[in-house]
Order: C-alpha cells, then structure tokens, then sequence
C-alpha cells in the first residue's frame, strides 16, 4: 500500500494552467516534488505520452498512466502492482520554481513545488 500513495500523494502536485494536456506541458522533463513534514521527499515525473514514475519519500519506486478529467488529474497505477481504482486531484496552477501548500493521500500536509530538471527515473531502477 505504502508504494501506491506515493503517486497518489505526489498527484496533488500538478500544476497546470487549464484542464489540458497540453497544459501539463511544463511538467514535463521536469520534477514534481513533495516535502512531508518529517523533511522526507517524494518525485514525480509526468511523461507526454500519458505515463509517470514516481519514487516514494522511502524510495520506494511506482509507475502507471494518468489522464485528465474534466479539471482534475487522474493517476491510475500498473507498477510494482495494478492497483484497483484511480486517484483523482484538482490541477493547481503554477510553473517551474512555484511551491505551494497540499494534502497527501495519507491526510499530511506536504509542501510542493515544480522544480527544473529531472533525474532519469530508468536509472534508479534496479
């Protein structure tokens, strides 16, 4: 269970300027990343193609697809395990160096910001 929050927690990261995806654009080859309140980190990285990969604030690592709904992110696991229902989250506006405020999946407050760059998440894989 612990790997499939960490997408779900690091969803509410996302900014975005509409509900499109080409509004997603920024994110892009850049980093999506959560900081809970014990200063741990979570990453998540939105590809165009429709997929992410996320790694955990415990390292642990997850992939999946997401989509758009109406003005919502919805993130839908397939890695280390299909996970049964998706996770939904309001697009928050924003662009690379923004931070804000939002809620884990877990019920933690974390902060979040859209940072330049990105480590290639294939080469974290073992």
């Amino acid at each position: 269970m612990r790997i499939t929050l960490t997408a779900m927690a690091l969803a509410a990261a996302v900014p975005c300027l509409a509900a499109e995806p080409t509004a997603l654009r920024e994110t892009f080859g850049n980093t999506i990343v959560s900081t809970y309140p014990d200063g741990r980190q979570a990453e998540l990285w939105l590809h165009p193609d429709g997929s992410y990969d996320a790694e955990g604030r415990r390292h642990d690592r997850s992939k999946g697809h997401w989509k758009i709904k109406g003005e919502k992110l919805c993130l839908k696991q397939s890695h280390p395990f299909p996970f049964p229902f998706t996770y939904c989250t309001p697009l928050m506006q924003g662009e690379i160096g923004t931070s804000w405020t939002g809620k884990a999946v877990t019920g933690e407050h974390i902060r979040i910001q859209l940072v330049r760059g990105m480590v290639d998440p294939a080469k974290s894989e073992g």
